[in-house]
């Protein structure tokens, strides 16, 4: 193409002009949405609608993956710059609407500042041309032993790729991967189809239903995904090590049970797809990626871990479909209604299935929970995680300690208003976000009384309050100060106690 064609000088009329505009603001500077534990996330000013994910994948899991991200967003305000959530990659290029646009980083923000500032209420496409890389630890891309996948919670998706990394903006997402065609890819949604071309294969996916950044998975590896049907004719698909296909289908074979015995406590399964993932790596957690579930091969393999166990692992992951993704938090402080969820119907699992009391795991854990507050904050008001530490975050408080709260609240309401409210929370707040205000109100009207004085309580005092029905349950006084405190990968084998079930 030659250098006087129209198309490149109006790309260069582009360029200039947004440098020009980007000279008179003052210097970019990183936003965040104003969430107390996570200050830097989030972005205000537009709501993402979708989510265009590329991504390609050359087979070193050592080596940065080059990608396009596409972002549909409304505008909420007007505004002269852009601020995506993105850090540990090489931005190459931005776009808005098609022209091309400055851009700078900021703290951990990449910065775009467009040729003209953007309306309230328009609607506006951003295209961002970068890397995607995997080196470091500190979440994102996760290396396996034949590829990739994702762990992006809590603050992680922007190590990935640009976005507005806030549960508080959840958005749809298509995922287009390339990769050689010996891998398998799969990602959260249903599947639209494959390309072949050049020894590679794109595969791509597509959400039915808005997820939280912290939620998005690509799985890349020498893997087999295994089909079978759920309940009501749910599609099922589990992604495992292809050589451990036929070690790991007893584990498999059990989803339809669980997802059937999930439905009969809340409802209805509330999204498109279900199944597991199961990944060469010791990772010390297992993730609740939306449809999508992320478990260790660990997990299944190693026989210090009893079968009750590992099978209400894999309700706890479950269950946050319902609880964390379909219903996500508004702020992360209301991270205790995920987790105190998942942890609640994980162990009433183990109690149906296995004989193992509830009221037994309860009551230790009211034993601990005064200990468990003074080290990491009662479970609605949490302190932050250490700096550079996010998983830090995910203390027994909000575990073991947020579901001893659900016991509190099943003894004061009643098993029958419990399970009403349960099924009411989640089908009204579908595909939405929602905060702990929100549970009180609804805990309130369900109860026929105002229980914002009993939620106070519970949630955000030092020292656990009696608990109904048990008057003769103690707490033991606070361990020292800087005590270790196990995080929810710390399984202790063969049988973990309060507060130490991986995420």
């Amino acid at each position: 193409m030659l250098l006087t064609s129209r198309r490149l000088r109006a790309a260069l009329l582009a360029v200039a002009s947004a440098t020009l505009v980007a000279a008179t603001l003052p210097a970019p500077e990183p936003l965040g949405i104003g969430d107390p534990l996570f200050p830097y996330l989030g972005n205000p000013g537009y709501d993402v609608l979708h989510y265009d994910l590329d991504f390609t994948y050359g087979g070193d899991n050592t080596k940065p993956l080059d990608a396009i991200t596409k972002i549909d967003a409304r505008v909420t305000r007007p505004l002269d710059r852009i601020n995506l959530d993105f850090t540990h990659g090489e931005v190459r290029s931005v776009k808005v609407n098609g022209v091309s646009a400055a851009f700078a980083t900021a703290g951990e923000d990449l910065v775009v500042t467009p040729a003209r500032s953007v309306a309230q209420g328009s609607r506006v496409r951003i295209t961002v041309s970068h890397t995607s890389d995997p080196a470091g630890r500190a979440g994102g891309w996760l290396r396996t032993a034949d590829g990739l996948a994702m762990a992006n919670q809590a603050d992680a998706a922007r190590r990935v790729f640009p976005g507005n990394d806030h549960p508080a903006d959840k958005a749809y997402f298509t995922f287009r991967v390339t990769a050689p065609e010996a891998l398998t890819v799969v990602a959260n949604g249903l599947p639209e189809g494959t390309t072949r071309h050049d020894g590679n294969t794109t595969w791509v996916y597509r959400t039915r239903h808005p997820m939280a950044t912290e939620l998005a998975q690509v799985s890349i590896g020498s893997s087999a995904v295994v089909h079978r049907e759920g309940p009501d004719g749910l599609p099922v698909r589990d992604v495992v090590p292809a050589a451990d296909r036929e070690r790991l289908e007893p584990w498999l074979e059990k989803t339809p049970g669980q997802l059937r015995w999930m439905a009969d406590q809340v409802g209805p399964y509330p999204f498109e797809t279900y199944g597991v993932l199961i990944a060469g790596a010791d990772t010390g957690f297992e993730l609740e990626t939306q449809t999508l579930s992320l478990f260790e091969r660990s997990l299944f393999v190693r026989p210090e871990y009893p079968e009750w166990y590992v099978d209400s692992v894999m309700v706890h992951e479950l269950a946050h479909q319902w609880f964390g993704n379909s219903v996500s938090p508004y702020r992360w402080s209301d991270l205790w209604l995920n987790e105190g969820h998942a942890t609640w119907y994980e162990a009433r699992y183990a109690e149906e299935h296995a004989g193992k009391p509830l009221e037994a795991r309860m009551r230790e854990a009211y034993r601990l929970s005064d200990s468990w507050r003074a080290r990491g904050g009662p479970p609605a008001a949490p302190e932050p995680a250490a700096a550079g530490y996010q998983i830090s975050l995910f203390r027994p408080v909000v575990y073991d300690g947020s579901a001893l709260v659900l016991y509190a609240l099943r003894h004061e309401l009643g098993a029958d208003a419990f399970q009403r409210l349960e099924r009411d929370w989640v089908r009204d707040h579908r595909d939405g976000t929602a905060t702990t205000e929100d549970f009180v109100a609804l805990a309130s009207r369900i109860g026929g009384r105002d229980l914002s004085g009993f939620f106070a309580a519970w949630l955000y005092a030092r020292k656990t309050p009696p608990m109904p029905g048990h008057p003769d349950w103690t707490s033991e006084a606070p361990a020292a100060a800087g005590a270790a405190a196990p995080g929810p990968g710390a399984k202790a084998a063969p049988a973990p106690g309060p507060g130490t079930k991986p995420e």
